[in-house]
């Protein structure tokens, strides 16, 4: 079930074992969400530790927007100007998170010599990098994505150099191919997570934790509020709301995204059910490269372009988010629309989505997920990257850990949607 803006006021009191603190608690007259379900205090981009200075602007009384966007970028400024610890074994570049110790970006955003990859999706692993490091595993999805490029593949837990570092790959639990970077180099060792999760996943190899002196984690979920239900509860559910269409002659087209959510459900639906699912043409590509990896999931049937007098009342029917509102959603009389994602734990974000149905699921780490990940890496420097950064590290800043973020071009669950777009304008296009 969804919770609104307003109870999400009251969830900052639980820490999971990290201590009982209130975080991430909006003042009256402020709105903790914007139309994504993120912080506005995304802005926030370092922080001091337990007892700096730089302030959170969820903190402050509300003022003009002029304001808030000079008090911003004033801080941005004072962030550029710093210079990064010669020590660091990741930094900030316009390029992306880079390693001086091994001459390497990490999921950089802007062509580079040399990257190394953790995951296929779009705001992760892009066209144009000179040289591609990744686990074998995610070799098959870059194919599929960028085409032939210079790949080095290496096994999970295999190491390997880049100048003076030593590197390896672990599974991050993610999507399939998902994995962090290890990186050793100059006495200490650094873990850049990518994205993670720490629910079971039948799809992929499920999380490691890598111990290490700093831990470089994403925060697409930071925030109390978020905490996953069990996934095969959420099967069940969508069997149940499948059934109800059909009892009301309609189908229930359910919109997630092409790789890894699309694939996770189909696996979650396979352990209950054989009914085939139908398939819009950009989800349909992603489930073939995961079949041809070996992984069992529901039957599927794509949707032809030719077939459109077909009756799909009853039918679950699986499309990208870029579907809703398009022309390919046309050939269903009529239709019930759903959405699984981390983000339908609020009801405001399925309202903003105008779906009928939501479904909690999602490939990221929620709040307790975070918490436990950070502890059991025993780090003692935490610095936090895409997503709700700043409850996360002023909790921890109250722990006594030294914390720090990145500002990257990563988007969170949304990422996982900015490469598909294309195609499926593409798909829908010709169907």
């Amino acid at each position: 079930m969804g919770t609104t803006a307003q109870e999400w006021r009251g969830t900052g009191q639980e820490c999971e074992g990290m201590g009982q603190q209130r975080v991430g608690t909006p003042r009256a007259g402020q709105k903790p969400h914007d139309a994504t379900g993120r912080t506005r205090s995304a802005s926030c981009v370092t922080h001091e530790g337990r007892h700096g200075a730089a302030a959170s602007c969820a903190t402050r009384a509300p003022s003009h927007p002029r304001a808030c966007a000079a008090r911003m970028l004033a801080r941005m400024s004072r962030v550029a100007a710093r210079s990064p610890d010669p020590a660091d074994l990741v930094v900030q570049r316009p390029e992306g998170l880079y390693c001086p110790a091994g001459d390497f970006h990490i999921d950089p955003w802007r062509p580079v010599p040399r990257a190394v990859i953790t995951h296929g999706h779009g705001d992760h692993a892009r066209i144009g990098m000179g040289e591609y490091h990744c686990v074998q595993e995610s070799l098959p999805i870059l194919r599929w994505r960028l085409g032939e490029q210079t790949y080095h593949a290496h096994d999970y837990g295999a190491g390997f150099t880049l100048g003076d570092a030593r590197l390896s790959l672990h599974p991050a639990g993610h999507v399939l191919g998902s994995a962090q970077l290890r990186i050793e180099a100059g006495g200490e060792v650094w873990v850049v997570s990518g994205d993670y999760k720490r629910q079971p996943d039948p799809t992929c190899a499920p999380f490691e934790v890598v111990p290490c002196d700093v831990f470089v984690t994403e925060a697409t979920f930071g925030l109390p509020i978020y905490r996953w239900p069990d996934t095969a509860d959420v099967a069940h559910d969508i069997l149940a709301w499948r059934a109800e269409c059909a009892a009301e002659g309609v189908a229930a087209v359910l919109f997630c995204y092409a790789l890894g959510k699309a694939q996770r459900l189909l696996a979650e639906l396979g352990r209950l059910d054989d009914t085939p699912a139908w398939l819009h043409g950009a989800i349909a590509a992603g489930v073939e490269v995961y079949r041809e990896a070996g992984i069992a999931m529901l039957p599927t049937r794509p949707i032809d372009a030719d077939a459109r007098g077909t009756d799909y009342a009853g039918q679950l029917v699986l499309a990208p988010p870029s579907a809703a509102g398009s022309a390919w959603m046309r050939r269903f009389r009529r239709a019930q629309t759903g959405f699984a994602s981390g983000w339908m734990q609020l009801r405001g974000n399925r309202r903003r989505r105008n779906v009928d149905r939501g479904f909690v699921v999602s490939d990221h780490a929620d709040w307790p997920a975070l918490l436990r990940t950070v502890r059991e890496t025993g780090a003692r420097r935490i610095i936090a990257t895409h997503g709700d950064t700043d409850a996360l590290v002023r909790l921890l800043n109250a722990q006594g850990l030294r914390t720090d973020t990145f500002h990257t071009e990563y988007a969170g669950e949304a990422g996982a949607e900015s490469g598909e777009r294309e195609a499926g304008r593409q798909d829908g296009a010709a169907a």
